[in-house]
Formats: structure tokens, sequence, C-alpha cells
């Protein structure tokens, strides 16, 4: 089910029963991209049944699923047929298409090019914590982020999101955790395991990768010692849950360990209903011990995220281009 994890708080006051959501995202079901269209997206059946609910309930969780489907065309195909254009202007009329037209040409192109682009779909799924006023998104790129954000406040009236805070930022925490090894500590309920990323904060973005290392020993130490910062750091808690913690507050790699399977129903084993009460009723506790370790929630500052006011921390760092780089495997 889920494999990444971004942390919403909703606003004070607001709630939806399992009814009034399903009558909310009616509206919004996902239609297919039209020929010229570069994006489309819209809320699915979660149990993959066609005509079955847009929402599920499960033990009172609420699980959505939002589909897109985009539509790309290679820069350089569009600026070839604008191209073309513009020189046919220029060989017929004597005169170079200015600014404001070639920019024109452009989007003429793309829209022309746009009905030969294959359709590519992705989808996201959206758990809704009414007990506890929380929403986590399966995503960890903004872009994507923000694109889910938009569906769920315009499928729900009076809904605003605000990114989950924690007292210690996670860069903070992890480094904290990482020199604490060499004492032989750890987050309560947490254990630190062998894969890292560290990435230096000076002009140079040089980064360091630990991949199924030993993590308390003396290179890591120094690294940190000389100003870089953890950006990933696998955990498990309580032996049932393994992660990537990212700097951004994103969960990522999420896997569930054998022995969580252990007390869960026959009648539920390798279902939907079982996955989902599973995933929510383990997550339901690591994500309090979690805040928890991160030194607990950040005072509310007053902002909130809507679809046109969606913070961005959600930038996927592991993508952005770094300048050296090593990697140190077991």
């Amino acid at each position: 089910m889920f494999k990444n994890l971004v942390l919403f708080k909703i606003n004070a006051g607001w709630d939806i029963t399992h009814h009034q959501a399903m009558e909310a995202v009616a509206a919004n079901r996902f239609k297919p991209t039209l020929p010229t269209q570069d994006k489309s997206f819209g809320w699915v059946e979660p149990r993959g049944e066609d005509h079955a609910d847009l929402v599920e309930s499960v033990d009172g969780q609420l699980i959505l699923k939002l589909m897109m489907e985009t539509r790309a065309v290679p820069g350089g195909a569009v600026r070839k047929k604008a191209k073309e254009e513009a020189d046919r202007i220029e060989a017929e009329t004597g005169r170079k298409p200015g600014k404001k037209e070639t920019l024109k040409l452009r989007e003429d192109a793309l829209l022309s090019l746009l009905p030969n682009a294959y359709p590519a779909q992705t989808s996201f799924w959206v758990w809704v914590d009414r007990e506890n006023g929380c929403v986590a998104i399966d995503a960890s790129s903004q872009g994507k982020v923000d694109d889910v954000v938009t569906a769920l406040v315009r499928a729900f009236g009076g809904m605003a999101m605000t990114q989950l805070k924690t007292a210690l930022s996670p860069a903070t925490a992890m480094t904290q955790w990482l020199l604490s090894l060499e004492h032989g500590e750890s987050p309560e309920n947490f254990s630190v395991d062998r894969d890292c990323e560290l990435k230096s904060t000076d002009q140079e973005k040089s980064s360091v990768k630990f991949n199924r290392h030993n993590l308390d020993c003396e290179e890591v130490r120094n690294h940190l010692v000389q100003g870089m910062a953890p950006t990933k750091l696998a955990l498990t808690w309580g032996g049932r849950v393994s992660f990537q913690l990212t700097e951004t507050m994103v969960l990522k790699k999420l896997s569930f360990l054998e022995g969580v399977f252990e007390n869960l129903s026959q009648d539920r084993e390798s279902s939907f209903d079982g996955d989902v009460a599973l995933f929510t009723g383990e997550l339901k506790k690591l994500i309090p011990d979690l805040v928890d370790a991160l030194g607990g929630p950040l005072a509310d500052s007053g902002g909130q995220s809507t679809a046109d006011n969606t913070s961005g921390d959600f930038n996927d760092h592991s993508a952005h281009q770094v300048d050296t780089s090593e990697e140190a495997t077991a």
C-alpha cells in the first residue's frame, strides 16, 4: 500500500463523515486526459473494483486514491516544430517573429504534438485519520504532494492542511542520533539501521552515502563534525516497521517486518481491509513516537496550506545534483 508518507494536520474543527466524503469526491472522479490536455487527475476506487466506493472506511479510517494522467512532449520536439513554423513565417513575410509571437508558436506546437504523446498514469494513496485530525499522502516530491493537496481541498469544503512540524528539525535530530550511537544510545522505540545520506551545507553540496554499512563509525562522525548534515536515515520502529526519514519530514521506503503479520485475522489476511487495518494501526502508533523523538509538535504558527498556499518543504532533495559524491558499502 503506502510506500511514502507526508503528514499534514487538518485545521481544528473540520471533520467529515464517510458518507459526506463520498458525496464530496463524486464530482471529481478521474477522467482521462483529452487529446490536447497535458494533465488530468481525479479520484478512483481504492479497492480497484469498477463502480465501487471512491472513499473506503476501515476501522474509522478513510482511504482514498488519486489517479493522475499526464502527456509529456519532449522540449526538443516542441522547439523544433516552433522553429519550423517561425522559419516559414520569415520566408513568407520577410520578418522574424517577435518574442510574444515565438511564445505563441511554442504553445501551438505543444498543442499539436500532445495528441501523439502517450498518456502515463500514476496513483497516490491518501489516508484521512479523522480521530487525530491528520492526513497522510503517499508521495515524496513537492509537485506531486501539491497536486494531491489541491485535489483534497477542492473536494472537501472548509478543509485546510498544514504540514506536520516538530520542535527539532529531522536533520538536527538525525545528527544527534548518529553521534549518540558511539554511546550505545538510540531514540526511544527506534533503532538506527545501516543506510544514511549526508550532504554538505557549503556551495559544493557534496554528498556521501552509506549503504548497508555500520553507521557507528569514525567516518560518519567525522563527516558530521565537519559540517555535513543527514538528509536520509534508515530507522526501524519497535522492530515492526522500517523506513527512511528525510530532512523534510518525509517517510520513505515504508516496510512492515515479518512479525507484524502474525496477529492479522485470517478473514482480513491478503485483503484490502486487512492491509488498511494493518497499515493504519501500526502507523497510528509510530507517528506519535516519531514526533516525540523529534522533540514534540511545533507550536502552531497559524499558517495553513491550501490549494493556493502549500508549503514548499516537500522538495525531493535526493533528486538535486551535487558536485562530488562518494559511497561506502559493507
